[in-house]
């Protein structure tokens, strides 16, 4: 059977990774999993009762496109409270997960051929994604001085770009942007006539003050977020966006087409998640430990270039002193530590080979333990 060139996309790495780590398990090995961004913590328990307490009472069926009412609203004022802003509910948009946030956006904003550009290293599902959709991803090469975030120049000198898509905290850095180069990237794609998606999805997962929404300084923004990591809901696949009043009819639409509603149960869930406060504290102690760790340990074991972690739970560490192939040294660490790490040709095709990314998290026993497995193995090497 034929194929279509838009699915000719480029695997996503890290799952070939996970799924290399499951096969060293299944033959009885024990791994350590620095490899994926999935929070050790579970879903809150306010969440967890809440999904058991309506699978007794209802059928948790289809629900509108755009969410629920209550989720809607209540993400409305998250957003209030986190970030001062006065947002109406109705450009609330619940989606399955961050990803069916991104097909929704890409497809609302742009055309077949368009160009929209993105930061290198990147998450890497922005490209396929912009592929498959045949749309053309555009890297910027961002610099280690302009902490790996695209700026405004480089914006500047890209003809013809129909969108940005920016990422404070970023993955797989975690380097965040501050209000000022925020809005100076706001200003420049505005210039451009370019749309601008914020991807917000770390957003609570920050370690030397909040992160600053786009919402703060336009309304004119598609803004994604995720149940995923700071509520720990990567399973569920729920998420949100906020969207311009004029793009949310055209977003419904093309919701009600692509994805009928989101998981009813997972939206239940979410209801009751925004209001686990104390949980998702004591969830971000765990990771501000793990955090600590690793900024003790990986130098120990000979890993001390590494990108400034503001926020999220990743550390892009420069491996080039080490390694000219950063998926055959990823492939070593895990058949030789025992350690499941993510080459960093995932976020950046161009000069990935010589970056790998390490996420913290997991359990802060398994963070110190995947440590002590590299120093050894560094060590031996």
């Amino acid at each position: 059977m034929r194929a279509s060139r838009r699915g000719a996309v480029d695997p996503f790495i890290v799952m070939d990774v996970m799924e290399a780590a499951r096969r060293a398990e299944e033959s009885g090995r024990r791994i350590i999993h620095m490899e994926v961004g999935q929070p050790g913590t579970p879903a809150p328990a306010a969440a967890r009762r809440a999904v058991a307490a309506a699978m007794e009472t209802g059928a948790l069926g289809y629900t509108v496109a755009l969410g629920l009412p209550e989720l809607r609203a209540r993400i409305a004022r998250h957003c209030a409270d986190w970030y001062g802003v006065d947002l109406d509910p109705a450009r609330v948009v619940v989606t399955a997960g961050a990803s069916g946030a991104f097909l929704l956006a890409f497809s609302a904003l742009f055309d077949a051929g368009d160009r929209v550009a993105l930061g290198a290293p990147g998450y890497p599902s922005y490209r396929q994604i912009l592929k498959a959709l045949s749309l053309t991803p555009v890297a910027i090469q961002t610099e280690e001085e302009d902490r790996f975030q695209p700026t405004p120049e480089q914006l500047r000198r890209l003809p013809d770009l129909a969108g940005l898509i920016v990422a404070s905290p970023a993955n797989p850095t975690g380097t965040m942007l501050d209000r000022a180069a925020l809005a100076a990237l706001v200003g420049a794609a505005a210039e451009r006539g370019a749309a601008l998606v914020s991807d917000e999805i770390y957003h609570g997962l920050t370690w030397g003050g909040r992160a600053v929404s786009a919402l703060e300084i336009t309304d004119d923004v598609v803004v994604v977020n995720s149940f995923s990591k700071y509520f720990s809901m990567t399973g569920w696949r729920i998420g949100w966006m906020v969207v311009p009043e004029g793009l949310v009819r055209q977003v419904e639409r093309l919701a009600q087409n692509l994805f009928i509603c989101p998981p009813h149960a997972s939206q239940v869930a979410a209801l009751a998640a925004l209001d686990a406060g104390e949980e998702l504290k004591a969830n971000l102690a765990v990771y501000a430990e793990n955090r600590r760790l690793m900024l003790e340990g990986l130098p120990r074991a000979g890993f001390d270039r590494i990108a400034p972690p503001d926020g999220a739970f990743y550390v892009y560490a420069d491996v080039s002193h080490l390694t000219a192939d950063s998926r055959a040294f990823a492939r070593e660490i895990l058949d030789h530590a025992g350690v499941a790490v993510t080459p960093g040709l995932d976020f950046d095709p161009a000069r990935g080979a010589r970056f790998l990314r390490l996420s913290y998290a997991g359990t802060s026993a398994d963070i110190a333990e995947g440590l002590e497995r590299l120093r050894v193995f560094m060590n031996r090497r």
